[in-house]
């Protein structure tokens, strides 16, 4: 088997394509955040919390004069509450139905008009915002739809398109995408905000998600076999990879899928990565804001930070997977193993570590940094190994499992918020140790059952042997 460059390759470009489309997705999702400090009444925005008042306060605050032409609402602590978490309630209902869809009618049309509708109802916040808070919930919940069935597609349309020791690099490049539009999008946002007018957020990022539709449309095709002008070695070469890994049965074998070890292997691993992945997200600012006393919204450059060294990591932690498979011969399941091991233990001790280090703001920033980086090895960990395991329903499995995986997006912060009442630096530290138990439980679970082996009922022949 005679690998094919991967300058000006067809899997690359597609890599490329879709790392730009989970950029999008990505800023898509965050600028809301953003936007929402600019989008409320000041006097409305939160009763004022209790600060603590165990760090000195440092602020340095550049006047500049700052657009307040903006629309505002009077939306309480509650309302926004709702406002923020709705997204994910659309999202958790495609996980599933995506994945399997995508195995239907492919991947490309399913990832194309997921990132195309998430941009349209971008483009109608501002409108949604001015009709009524119940809109604007609407809207962000169709969002949420719209990109829940992005991740299993681009799965599905990987296990046609990635030869078995290319795809941690493949997938990785893809899927980093989506740390790279935090990163940008964060500080972005603000600067939108402060120079412009919030509703150019969504004006701006809704456009160029549509932009990037159209050369999803013309450029990308669901198969190698399809495609236009992919060259003879390279659909070759990505075939005959591929030729034991694929099930050509039309039925989905749900029974013998849902009671397989490796898939909650998976699942348990999933959930714990996301429950501190979402609690940092979202609670990162006021950590920083209540017990730091440092205003990370005028330094959108510090929230970023750890995203862009998790950006970094996944790039890098995917090279270094495949060159252990393919040079070093390493079994892939040792080198899902690893880096899990790697990716969420690693995070759970420098999150502890962060709330012990009293006020040492450059330290807090430092450890929180690393915990996030770190994180990026999970990619090439847990994260792809439903394609090891079921080539052929990768699209679903990651359904699957990316339905109990948002569901830390829901309950994370909602718990960590009622933990957090007077913001004392125990209540915080409580959040940190929860979140790190939880990571360090999914990392040992995963290491113990994990599998990197196509499963038996993943295979053609599987329902042959049964009957």
């Amino acid at each position: 088997l005679v690998s094919v460059p991967a300058c000006c390759s067809a899997r690359y470009n597609l890599a490329l394509l879709a790392c730009f489309g989970f950029f999008l997705l990505y800023a898509l999702r965050v600028n809301l955040s953003v936007a929402l400090v600019d989008m409320v009444e000041p006097n409305t925005s939160l009763a004022k919390n209790v600060t603590s008042n165990v760090c000195p306060e440092h602020s340095s605050t550049i006047n500049v004069p700052r657009n307040t032409t903006g629309e505002k609402y009077s939306w309480d602590a509650d309302t926004q509450g709702w406002i923020l978490g709705s997204f994910f309630y659309g999202y958790i209902i495609t996980q599933i139905p995506g994945g399997y869809l995508a195995s239907k009618i492919g991947g490309k049309l399913l990832l194309g008009f997921g990132i195309f509708g998430t941009s349209v109802f971008t483009l109608l916040t501002p409108l949604a915002a001015d009709l009524g808070v119940g809109y604007l919930i609407a809207v962000r919940a169709l969002e949420g739809l719209g990109e829940g069935v992005t991740f299993p597609a681009m799965h599905s349309m990987w296990s046609s398109w990635a030869p078995p020791l290319e795809r941690s690099k493949l997938l990785s490049i893809s899927y980093a995408g989506a740390q790279l539009g935090t990163v940008v999008s964060l500080p972005l946002s603000g600067l939108i905000c402060y120079y412009m007018n919030w509703v150019y957020v969504f004006y701006i990022f809704g456009a160029l998600g549509v932009l990037w539709w159209f050369f999803w449309m013309c450029l990308v095709s669901d198969t190698p076999e399809t495609h236009r002008s992919i060259s003879h070695a390279e659909r070759e070469y990505i075939l005959s990879s591929l030729k034991d890994q694929l099930s050509t049965q039309k039925s989905v074998p749900w029974r013998p899928m849902l009671g397989s070890l490796p898939l909650w292997a998976i699942v348990v691993a999933h959930f714990s990565y996301n429950w501190t992945f979402y609690t940092l997200l979202t609670l990162l600012p006021t950590y920083m804001k209540e017990i730091l006393r440092f205003d990370a919204q005028e330094n959108g450059f510090l929230s970023a930070l750890p995203y862009f060294g998790c950006w970094l990591c996944i790039i890098l932690s995917g090279q270094i997977a495949d060159y252990l498979r393919e040079k070093q011969n390493f079994s892939t399941v040792c080198v899902r193993k690893c880096f899990t091991l790697i990716g969420m233990i690693g995070p759970a001790v420098f999150l502890v570590a962060a709330g012990f280090i009293g006020c040492n703001y450059a330290l807090a920033v430092a450890f929180v940094t690393i915990s996030t980086t770190l994180g990026g090895f999970c990619t090439s960990g847990y994260s792809i190994n439903h394609l090891d395991i079921a080539p052929s329903y990768a699209g679903i499995l990651l359904g699957i499992t990316n339905s109990f995986a948002t569901i830390p997006g829901m309950v994370g912060p909602v718990i960590a918020k009622n933990l957090t009442h007077n913001n004392t630096v125990g209540e915080w530290q409580m959040v940190f140790y929860i979140a790190a138990s939880i990571n360090l439980f999914g990392a040992i679970f995963f290491a113990l059952f994990a599998s990197g082996e196509v499963q038996d009922w993943a295979v053609s022949g599987y329902h042959l042997h049964r009957n």
